[in-house]
């Protein structure tokens, strides 16, 4: 410290932390909290914050986002997302590698972080590729600054296909000995080849269809699978977007055993089921894995309550209005935006008594930083780790809204969804970047991380 001062206090509000909520301040210093402690015992600053009637947060931690570049700038850049991040409390990202070209050597990962480098306004990793003809690459994609790497088990997208179990044995074997998590899209995709196949034979081109061809099975078996070859590898896994409720004794059975193995879930499958389609907008509901029928949210939201699923994410996916309103659901673009409403869905949630602000503080922030080796630095409210702090109002309301999403691609199937709790202001290593919804500050803040080595399971 300069003379005594320090460069920011946030005061007067409530620290939210997975232990619980506490009235107090948070002194910050060069990027990081240098102290906690109640408002009288802060030191002086150069500039101090009065959060008086809101809460102060970790900035919130999304490992599972598509970004789009390079390959594909006109359904979203790293510009556009990451101000959708910060404006939605979301403070660190980690984006996948169906990017054109794929994320899948050295080369492009060092790519994608410059890319990111020169426009981002929070804090990013990328995810490396895995292949079969490219697991001599998996290390070098490491050293590159890969912050975990992502496995295709269910794809029918020929930039990143399903390699053969072979491959996805000898893969997680390097990645066991790296000690990086591998991020599991689980699904059979012989059986979701097949019945996709039938269901067009068929001349089925509507909504259901997508989901008939994503059976429960499909999953349940891909998380059977990867469950194993992880216990065998003894490389840290991590289930993506989980949406059925017949994994879940998979997952549990797992982690009884020892396995390293976390899990995520999604908004749209806790609040969202085929059931909504109408309201949503019919096709804008197609993603993959599939928004299920009525049954499944309510076993989600109880294993996010448990621990059987560690964390929340977004897997968001923008594409362009026109790629989401086609006549044929097969050529319906899967997926939509996320990272600006997830935190509003949740504190709504958290409103409704369905989840407290401190089980949302594990969810977001703590559990995300733990499995993918960047806690303590970030997820948590103590001295040393990076001040990316996130003040929220729980008395705002509002509704969610297409059109003011800063998203490129910005059709969302919570269309004129009513939420409580709003994120009013983000920082990132102490620095003001979004405001009352409003960026306030330059691209290229943002900065590549760097997570510690993992323990073999």
């Amino acid at each position: 410290m300069t003379g005594g001062l320090v460069d920011l206090v946030l005061a007067g509000g409530t620290l939210v932390t997975p232990e619980g909520l506490k009235p107090g301040a948070v002194a910050v210093q060069d990027g990081r909290i240098v102290a906690i402690g109640n408002d009288a015992a802060m030191p002086p600053a150069r500039e101090v914050v009065d959060t008086a009637g809101c809460h102060v947060i970790p900035g919130a931690i999304d490992v599972h986002v598509h970004f789009r570049e390079p390959g594909f700038s006109y359904k979203e850049t790293w510009a556009s997302a990451t101000q959708a991040a910060a404006i939605g409390g979301v403070t660190t990202v980690f984006d996948m590698p169906n990017t054109n070209p794929p994320t899948a050597d050295a080369s492009a990962v060092r790519a994608k972080l410059a890319l990111a480098s020169a426009q981002a306004f929070v804090d990013f990793g990328v995810y490396g590729y895995i292949g079969d003809n490219n697991l001599d690459q998996l290390a070098p994609m490491a050293e590159a600054g890969s912050v975990a790497f992502k496995l295709y088990l269910g794809s029918d997208n020929p930039l990143v296909p399903c390699p053969n179990d072979g491959a996805v044995l000898d893969a997680l074997a390097i990645l066991a000995e790296l000690g990086i998590r591998c991020t599991v899209h689980a699904e059979n995709t012989p059986i979701l080849a097949w019945r996709g196949a039938k269901l067009k034979a068929a001349g089925r081109h509507d909504l259901a269809a997508h989901l008939e061809q994503h059976a429960d099975i499909a999953t349940v078996e891909a998380v059977s699978r990867i469950a194993l070859f992880s216990e065998w590898t003894g490389c840290p896994i991590h289930i993506a977007h989980e949406n059925c409720r017949h994994s879940l004794p998979l997952i549990a059975a797992a982690k009884m055993r020892g396995v390293n193995i976390t899990a995520e879930t999604c908004p749209h499958y806790l609040y969202l089921s085929m059931e909504d389609a109408p309201r949503a907008g019919g096709s804008a509901l197609r993603v993959k894995p599939p928004v299920r029928e009525a049954g499944h949210a309510g076993p989600l939201w109880d294993a996010l309550a448990s621990g059987v699923i560690d964390m929340i994410s977004t897997d968001h996916a923008p594409h362009a209005p026109a790629e989401k309103k086609r006549a044929s659901i097969w050529d319906v673009a899967p997926g939509f935006p996320g990272v600006e409403t997830s935190m509003r869905l949740m504190l709504t949630a958290v409103h409704d008594g369905r989840i407290t602000l401190p089980d949302y503080v594990r969810i977001a922030c703590e559990a995300p930083a733990r499995a993918f080796g960047l806690f303590p630095q970030k997820g948590s409210l103590q001295p040393g780790a990076d001040a990316d702090l996130v003040v929220i109002d729980m008395n705002r309301e509002g509704v969610i809204r297409g059109g003011d999403l800063h998203s490129l691609g910005n059709v969302t199937p919570f269309e004129g969804f009513r939420t409580r709790g709003l994120p009013v202001m983000t920082f990132l290593r102490g620095t003001l970047v979004a405001k009352d919804g409003q960026i306030v500050a330059p691209p290229g803040l943002g900065r590549p991380v760097r997570p510690r080595r993992l323990r073999a399971g």
